[in-house]
Order: structure tokens, then sequence, then C-alpha cells
């Protein structure tokens, strides 16, 4: 997690330098290759990091995710996925997992405890 956490830091220090770019995602396979992403800002709604990690990951091959992380730029750390990640996440891997920070500890969390009751669109 920790490693996850500060390839998402360095992408932003990086490449975060306005306000377009935000936060970055990292996900992590179960044989622990990381891959990053950054948020693309827009009017319309842009991407997400988490969501662009996720689609280096799967452009390289991979088949199951284990772990997923979001950092937020200016210091804000590790956040809590949107909605909208929470949704794509839960439909493309159901059983991965997420880093929160609650009271200021870094844990992860199943996906199903942050979308409860969630719909299930890929078995409709």
């Amino acid at each position: 997690m920790e490693k996850m956490i500060a390839l998402a830091s360095d992408i932003l220090s990086e490449h975060g330098v306005d306000e377009y770019h935000t936060v970055a995602g990292v996900v992590a396979t179960p044989e622990g290759k990381l891959y990053g992403g950054l948020n693309l800002h827009h009017f319309t709604g842009g991407i997400d990091g988490e969501i662009v990690a996720l689609t280096q990951a799967i452009s390289n091959g991979e088949k199951e995710i284990s772990i997923v992380v979001a950092v937020g730029d200016r210091g804000r750390g590790v956040l809590t996925p949107c909605g909208k990640c929470r949704q794509i996440l839960f439909d493309y891997f159901p059983d991965v997992q997420v880093v929160v920070n609650r009271e200021g500890v870094n844990a992860t969390v199943p996906i199903t405890e942050l979308l409860p009751d969630s719909y299930k669109w890929m078995e409709q």
C-alpha cells in the first residue's frame, strides 16, 4: 500500500502542476505490478486517475486488479474514490480492495463496503 501511495504522490509531483491534474490513481495486480494514472479534469466530467490507472493495467494485458488507491494534490493524501469510480471498479473487479483514509490512518476495504447494494449492470 505504501509503495502505491508513493507512486501516486510522485506522479502528482511530476505531472500535477495545474488545476487539470489533481488526483493520481494507482492499481496493483495480485503479483504486485503497479500501474499509475493521472486525472484529466474537463467540464464534461473528465476522467479520474483511478480509471486511467485501471486502463493502463488492462492495456498491458492485466486480467486482475487486487487493490486501488487515489491520492489528491496539494497534500490532500489518500482520497476515497468518487461514485463513478466505485461503480466502474465494482463492475470490472468486484473483489478489489480500496485504500481509504479513516481518521488519519490508511487502510484497505472491499469495494462492496464503499458501494453496498450496488447495481450489477454486467449481470443484466
